[in-house]
């Protein structure tokens, strides 16, 4: 039991679950629970489809997006910002299109506040999951259809309800009594284990996972082996970088929907949800650049992909990072953008990459050039830097270190990147070709070429 004075759900459920026999490092154990978790979450989401109830998550909601027939509440972290209180007993914020978000808050200090849980209310079924710790405190993902487990965690959730959202026991209790915990019907469950095992990424033989391998030829670091203790630190930093700044914000976002800030306040929010997402792209896609690196299959699921939409969400963040180091960014854009074969959340993160990367070798006053063109049966993206460098000014290029055989270092600000043979490895998997030509008093010039969507031809395009 944990020293606070009530129990968290993680040790509500490691009490009735065996504890995992297989030797594994805590890296590669939080990574496998997030990938359970993740897929127990769109198993999940497939049974709430098709029937009513209650949802209770935290630090976030779960749902991709909001289901008629659920009622969803969000426990959420108790957080002093200065100046001003922020406190959700039992708040309701409303999104310009008029969706509620129901929130409860939590007291500071709560261990309940560090898991990552769901506790599901339904007419069909009653579903508790946790991403949290086994008994032997070993990252776990762990799960119960037991109505006496379902009841204690409900108990344990009202009494956080009794101490800090008190106007919402009421309501909140009626709701329980409406949709009681449930016996489970095996069908269901066997329905519910299919799901998240179909949704589970195919698992990396062991002799695999530190290989490259690929049919095509390979842009690879200076060796082709990555140490398994290089992975998991780069896939715990990654972990441990994201996970507290998507809390974060989360909650300035549900700041921002209040009506009764001040315009600096909403300012400086803005710009902590703008950094918090910047870095949490930064370290997923060092994440997914660990993975594709030790995995044997180098080439991504591609799907066709909107490169205009890509583009119009892009380009207007790029302008803002460009401004903040005193640059000027151009696009030159064909009046037609095919569609392309690709991946687009990985894609904006990649190009982003690439823009960070050729924005930070630039002294003030530069400028950077992307031109999007038609190449045959393929799209080009093309990225250079022109220097302004004043007759009696000299810019030399920044010193970057290795960090082992994936992250390079930047030690004049502290900034991490991919290195230059993983971004090829990352836009090889994306079903792209990048071309880097070096220019010594320009900087260097980033080619990228995408396949078309095959529907569509070059001519067609051009006609």
């Amino acid at each position: 039991m944990s020293e606070w004075i009530f129990p968290t759900l993680s040790e509500i459920l490691s009490s009735e679950t065996p504890e995992s026999s297989q030797p594994a490092s805590p890296a590669l154990r939080q990574l496998r629970a997030e990938r359970e978790w993740f897929s127990a979450i769109a198993a999940l989401e497939s049974l709430l489809k098709s029937t009513e109830g209650t949802l209770y998550s935290a630090p976030l909601p779960i749902l991709s997006q909001p289901l008629p027939n659920l009622t969803a509440w969000t426990f959420t972290p108790n957080v002093l910002f200065s100046g001003f209180s922020f406190q959700l007993p039992g708040s309701n914020c409303e999104t310009s299109d008029g969706e509620t978000t129901n929130t409860l808050a939590l007291f500071p200090g709560d261990p309940i506040a560090s898991e990552t849980f769901c506790l599901a209310l339904t007419r069909e079924f009653s579903l508790l999951m946790v991403l949290g710790e086994d008994s032997a405190k070993n990252p776990a993902f762990l799960f119960s259809f037991d109505p006496e487990t379902i009841a204690k965690a409900w108990q344990l959730l009202r009494l956080r309800i009794v101490l800090m959202n008190p106007r919402q026991l009421q309501p909140l209790d009626r709701l329980y009594e409406t949709f009681p915990p449930l016996e489970p019907n095996y069908k269901l469950i066997t329905q519910f284990s299919h799901a998240v095992l179909s949704h589970l990424p195919d698992p990396i033989p062991e002799p695999e996972k530190r290989t490259i391998r690929d049919p095509r030829p390979l842009q690879t670091p200076a060796a082709d082996v990555l140490k398994s203790a290089d992975v998991e630190l780069l896939q715990a930093i990654a972990h441990e970088v994201r996970t507290p700044l998507t809390t974060i914000r989360t909650l300035t976002r549900l700041l921002l929907k209040r009506r009764d800030l001040p315009a600096d306040v909403i300012k400086r929010l803005e710009v902590i949800d703008r950094e918090c997402s910047e870095q949490i792209d930064r370290f997923g896609l060092i994440f997914r650049a660990v993975e594709i690196e030790t995995s044997a299959t180098k080439i991504s699921s591609l799907a066709t992909t909107s490169l205009e939409e890509v583009l119009e969400q892009s380009i207007p963040r790029w302008q803002k990072q460009a401004n903040q180091r005193n640059l000027t960014l151009d696009v030159i854009l064909p009046q037609q953008i095919p569609s392309v074969m690709s991946d687009p959340t990985m894609l904006d993160q990649a190009l982003t990459s690439l823009i960070e990367r050729s924005a930070r070798s630039l002294p003030a006053g530069s400028s950077i050039q992307v031109e999007v063109s038609l190449a045959g049966h393929q799209l080009k993206l093309q990225l250079q830097a022109q220097k302004d460098e004043l007759p009696d000014q000299t810019h030399q290029m920044p010193l970057l270190k290795s960090l082992g055989q994936v992250l390079v270092f930047q030690p004049e600000t502290g900034s991490l990147s991919l290195n230059l043979a993983v971004t090829k490895n990352i836009f090889q998997a994306l079903g792209g070709k990048l071309i880097v030509r070096e220019r010594p008093e320009q900087g260097e010039i980033y080619t990228l070429f995408l396949p078309l969507e095959p529907s569509k031809t070059a001519s067609e395009l051009t006609a």
